[in-house]
């Protein structure tokens, strides 16, 4: 088995490519990162291996906090509650799991599985089903394969442990557990199993050494003074879409979702252009004067000007100064069942999907 220690730099640099990987979404990444840090401090270390290292048999358990972004930033986070979420999916299967992963590479989930796996002493897959961050259960790689979609596990701060035993579908999973973490107060640990097979067939490989490298590219421009959102797009191939101001934001928690409307002024080539961007947690629709310019599945990433690090729908503020690129989509969200499943359509959007990469 090939295993790579993760270091403490590739923890903070996992962090930063994780945020861009959000797509506004998938949380904050900075008290996950805390947490990290503090598990370090203890003498925790956390290994990353390759799907293609995985046992067909393999136990896996996909880990991921749910709800709305803006209740992450709130209420705290710790190190424990999600593993007591991948420990009730251990005690509800009977079997340990081999390894863990996470649902989305984005924002603070592309960082929680190396929580659970300090604490329970497994590896981390370098995989993930969504090769970003999205807002719904039915929006993933699995979903998409047609995976079954349960058992699942939801824990709480307080204590309180669920179990989904079984669903007749992935939007009929989305909407129990969202009915759940609403209960929780909008936000809730999880964990679903999967074997080694599936992950290998369905999984979308390389996203955490992808966040690694995308999170060190700007780290390293920001040690060397150069400008970060480039060293991003020589790292990965990704599309300048505009660079502008925030001039408003409108957000409401609705469903366990953040949701709103972000408008932004031009500056410099695109100064005289208004740009909105829709969210449900992340970034789906880009409209540049009106007209649609990107959409999902793309990734719409929206990053400070002169840092280069992400800022997501719950942080944005007004008068940041921000650059927003496109990054490609994993293929399985580009075939016609993949758009089903994330195109704009699927968030109500009554738009043709037409890729930035087309």
């Amino acid at each position: 088995m090939s295993l790579r220690e993760l270091t403490a730099d590739d923890i903070e640099s996992l962090a930063v490519g994780a945020w861009v990987l959000g797509t506004g979404g998938g949380g904050s990444p900075y008290l996950t990162l805390l947490n990290m840090r503090a598990l370090y401090r203890e003498g925790k270390r956390v290994q990353l291996m390759p799907a293609s290292d995985l046992d067909d048999d393999a136990w896996v358990g996909i880990v991921a906090s749910m709800g709305a972004p803006l209740v992450g930033q709130e209420r705290l986070t710790d190190s424990h509650t999600i593993t007591r979420a991948a420990l009730l999916m251990e005690k509800h299967s009977g079997r340990k799991f081999d390894a863990v992963m996470s649902v989305e590479i984005g924002g603070g989930n592309g960082v929680r599985p190396l929580m659970v796996a300090a604490h329970i002493g497994v590896p981390v897959v370098d995989s993930d089903t969504m090769g970003r961050a999205y807002p719904e259960a039915q929006m993933s790689s699995v979903a998409v394969g047609e995976l079954k979609p349960y058992p699942l596990t939801a824990v709480d701060v307080r204590g309180i442990e669920s179990i989904i035993e079984k669903v007749p579908s992935w939007k009929w999973a989305e909407r129990v557990a969202r009915k759940i973490c609403v209960e929780f107060g909008a936000a809730a640990s999880t964990c679903k199993p999967r074997t080694g097979a599936e992950v290998k067939e369905w999984g979308i490989h390389g996203t955490t050494s992808k966040a690694i490298r995308i999170g060190h590219a700007v780290r390293e421009a920001q040690r060397l003074h150069e400008d970060p959102v480039d060293a991003i797009l020589a790292a990965e191939p990704g599309k300048l879409l505009y660079r502008g101001k925030v001039v408003d934001v409108e957000r409401r928690i609705t469903e366990g979702y953040l949701r709103g409307l972000a408008r932004f002024d031009g500056l410099d080539a695109y100064r005289g252009a208004r740009l909105e961007l829709n969210f449900q947690n992340e970034w789906i629709v880009a409209r540049l004067d009106g007209e649609p310019i990107a959409t999902s599945p793309d990734l719409i990433c929206v990053l400070d000007t002169e840092s280069g690090e992400a800022i997501g729908s719950e942080t944005m503020r007004y008068g940041q100064r921000v650059t927003v690129i496109a990054l490609p989509s994993p293929p399985v969200f580009l075939t016609p069942k993949g758009l089903q499943h994330v195109g704009p359509r699927a968030f109500g959007y009554d738009l043709e999907f037409k890729s930035v990469f087309a």
